[in-house]
């Protein structure tokens, strides 16, 4: 029996493979003299191929638990700096029809907020007002966007990611309860070449005694 036979034909919507659940292990082995050294060894090489892809599947999620909330702390800026661009386009709307005076007393002050040099490190800096924004999309790379492309852009981002981290954790559920069937298996397997070996050693000793 190779190793490729203990896997199910059906699998999960993401193509992780179903544990059979050995209902009978007599019938599973070929009978009661069956070898159990092949499909104890099968089956544990099917658990450490889940638990390679639930380690994967565990590095993913919380690659994705560390990037959601980061996308949607920049999205969450963008949002902003679009709604004090509007808002400053309508003043100005109604600006045009004050006086000079009048729009020197009441013009607007820079936007001052603060930015991340480092974990722990935090600097001051006023932005002016502009469409145009910097994201970062990985491997070096920075490109710049208009505010509402870059909201599009992360608003997509997000729900990718969140998409993922959904299908990622439903993954990791399927593949426990995989593991747990295939443990069992192992259990069930083990535990019935036990029995046998027992009830084979009681019936030596029984025809030996009739013998004497």
């Amino acid at each position: 029996m190779s190793a490729k036979s203990v896997f199910q034909e059906e699998k999960n919507p993401r193509g992780i493979p179903k544990a059979p659940f050995i209902a009978n292990v007599e019938e599973y082995l070929g009978g009661p003299d069956g070898a159990v050294e092949g499909p104890l060894k099968n089956f544990q090489d099917a658990i450490a191929k889940y638990r390679y892809m639930d380690a994967n599947l565990t590095q993913r999620r919380k690659g994705l638990e560390d990037k959601i909330p980061d996308i949607r702390k920049t999205l969450h800026m963008v949002e902003f700096l679009q709604e004090q661009r509007e808002g400053k386009n309508k003043d100005d709307d109604l600006e045009d029809d004050l006086s000079d005076e009048e729009n020197s007393d009441n013009s607007k002050k820079p936007l001052t907020t603060t930015f991340e040099l480092n974990d722990t490190l935090f600097a001051e800096a006023e932005l002016e007002d502009t469409d145009t924004v910097y994201l970062w999309l990985g491997a070096n790379v920075m490109l710049s966007y208009k505010l509402s492309e870059a909201a599009s852009l992360l608003r997509s981002k997000l729900d990718l990611a969140e998409a993922s981290l959904k299908a990622t954790i439903e993954d990791l559920e399927f593949m426990r309860e995989q593991l747990t069937v295939m443990e069992v298996n192992t259990a069930r397997v083990y535990n019935w070449d036990v029995k046998r070996r027992r009830e084979r050693r009681l019936a030596g000793e029984g025809n030996g005694k009739k013998g004497s």
